[in-house]
């Protein structure tokens, strides 16, 4: 792999795990109030039933994707020297699907309610329902902004600039917390509601304004719908408007299948699976944004061998949030006490998030890695492959979620959104190796069996860690808890580093590494190259 691809895929995804990580941190901060003012109740359940049809629009609208549909078309007009045309096709982009986003917008806030009660059909009070649809309202227009925004992010990311769009998830979650906050005291559980809407139109809309500004964004009123570019997007854009992707379906199946729980059911399922996101969205989400544009040039370029060693070192990289997971297994229920037994989270709360987040965390490996796998194809301009058969993985998921619900209430939703993830994770990275003849696929299997081998040797020595420190530390209360994952966690660096010594992975001394450089230590640690793709 050439040096100064490696050396810019690490720099930026320094930038976007600093970026990730303090968004999933605030992120915390923003469930932790949610947590504190509704507990794991009803009030939160009808919070979390008010982001369904947002998530759907959101999908339909693809605006999660415009980074990575967007951008191989926008590049391929930044390597020709030709920044008017790709203007104009931005432009063009930006009116046509604008509008489709407006009024579809538009006809939800509409018929909200009716459409609610179709997304949650197992929730059956009233007033469940009727405050469900207010607060869908409420954050409905922020789908406008994560679709502009989402195109103004892609521009920067095609030119090489990454602050201004990291920037933007720590802006919506701190619009969140406020406006949960400060409006909390009059209007609920609304005043989160009303803290999305702000965030995105500050964050995602007004922020990154600034930032397509500065790459010479010219933005015009422009209709040419037979537009070469227009088709070739929508062509890209079409399946991932009707498949379900790993992200959507996660976000939207919990939701559906939770309504059939208990109260608080919903709630508890979305809090153990933030802090599972947590470790997905630092390794995983950071990792795939920063590479897209890399893979994307090289791609474009018909470097087919390198692009396949990116992603494959890459992916074997993400193989750590194997023992990573295990870790936070062992001291989940420390984990979730200290982050949300507080207010209105009572103790029973703790003891059913934190048996859902070890479910949730035999999955996370899946949710990272597919970040990255899925962006392979979409370099590669193909986005019917993934939509594809990661719909027909998802409906091949459906009945574990059943099964999962019957048998094992809200620790069998969890483990059916892992078993799901994995699935589609795997099926996804076949597909790739064979359209792309990747011949290092091999070795990427035998690492993670590899990783997976050491987990379940870390796991006893860890839980007995944690058994030795609780009897030491003896003690209950938060500084207790924070002890024993402070002890856990020091134990487990050490074994991690150990094993990377003795049994020569070289990953493990390298993330160590590139962390170590990050702080300003600049000796590499033995046994490793000290670099991350």
């Amino acid at each position: 792999m050439p040096s100064a691809i490696r050396h810019n895929v690490g720099i930026a995804s320094l930038i976007m795990m600093g970026s990730v990580f303090l968004s999933r941190i605030i992120g915390l901060l923003r469930e932790m109030s949610v947590a504190y003012v509704g507990g794991a109740g009803v009030e939160v359940d009808a919070y979390q039933i008010a982001f369904a049809l947002p998530e759907i629009l959101n999908h339909v609208l693809a605006s999660g994707f415009l980074s990575v549909t967007f951008i191989p078309i926008f590049t391929r007009y930044v390597l020709r020297n030709d920044p008017g045309q790709g203007w104009r096709v931005f432009s063009v982009i930006f009116c046509i699907f604008g509008a489709f986003a407006a009024a579809g917008t538009l006809v939800a806030m509409v018929f909200a309610p009716e459409l609610v009660a179709l997304a949650a059909p197992g929730a059956r009070e009233p007033d469940v329902l009727a405050a469900a649809a207010r607060m869908t309202r409420i954050i409905l227009p922020a789908q406008m902004a994560f679709f502009a925004g989402g195109l103004f992010m892609a521009v920067q990311f095609a030119h090489g600039r990454f602050l201004l769009p990291a920037l933007a998830p720590l802006i919506y979650n701190l619009g969140i917390i406020l406006g949960g906050l400060l409006l909390g005291p009059w209007l609920g559980m609304e005043g989160f509601a009303w803290g999305v809407l702000a965030g995105a139109l500050a964050g995602n809309l007004g922020l990154q304004i600034a930032g397509a500004r500065r790459v010479g964004m010219r933005l015009r009123l422009a209709w040419a719908w037979r537009h070469p570019d227009v088709r070739e997007y929508l062509r890209l854009t079409l399946p991932l408007m009707v498949g379900l992707s790993m992200t959507f379906s996660t976000e939207f199946l919990f939701r559906f299948f939770g309504s059939y729980l208990p109260a608080g059911g919903i709630a508890v399922l979305n809090f153990s699976l933030r802090v599972m996101l947590i470790l997905v969205g630092v390794f995983g989400q950071a990792v795939g944004t920063a590479s897209f544009p890399f893979m994307a040039r090289l791609a474009e370029e018909g470097e087919t061998a390198e692009l396949n060693r990116l992603l494959n070192r890459t992916l074997r990289y993400l193989a750590l949030v194997i023992p990573v997971s295990c870790l936070l297994m062992v001291v989940s229920t420390e984990v979730v006490r200290i982050l949300f037994e507080r207010g209105r989270f009572q103790p029973a709360a703790t003891s059913l998030t934190a048996e859902a987040l070890v479910y949730f965390l035999a999955g996370a490996v899946a949710f990272a890695a597919n970040t990255v796998v899925v962006r392979g194809f979409y370099a590669a301009r193909d986005t019917l492959t993934p939509a594809l058969f990661g719909t027909l993985a998802v409906l091949g998921g459906l009945p574990i979620y059943l099964a999962g619900l019957a048998l094992m209430g809200v620790p069998g939703v969890a483990l059916a959104v892992s078993v799901s993830g994995i699935l589609q994770a795997v099926v996804l990275y076949i597909l790739w190796n064979r359209r792309s003849a990747n011949t290092g696929q091999g070795e990427v299997f035998r690492f993670y069996l590899k990783m997976a081998l050491l987990s379940l040797v870390l796991i006893p020595l860890l839980a007995g860690c944690r058994s030795l420190a609780l009897e030491v530390i003896a003690a209950s209360g938060l500084l207790a808890d924070l002890a024993v994952t402070l002890l856990v966690g020091a134990a487990f660096l050490a074994l991690m580093l150990l094993a990377g010594r003795i049994l020569k992975v070289a990953e493990i001394t390298d993330a160590a590494s590139f962390f170590l450089r990050a702080l300003g230590v600049r000796r590499p640690m033995s046994g490793g190259s000290g670099r991350l793709p």
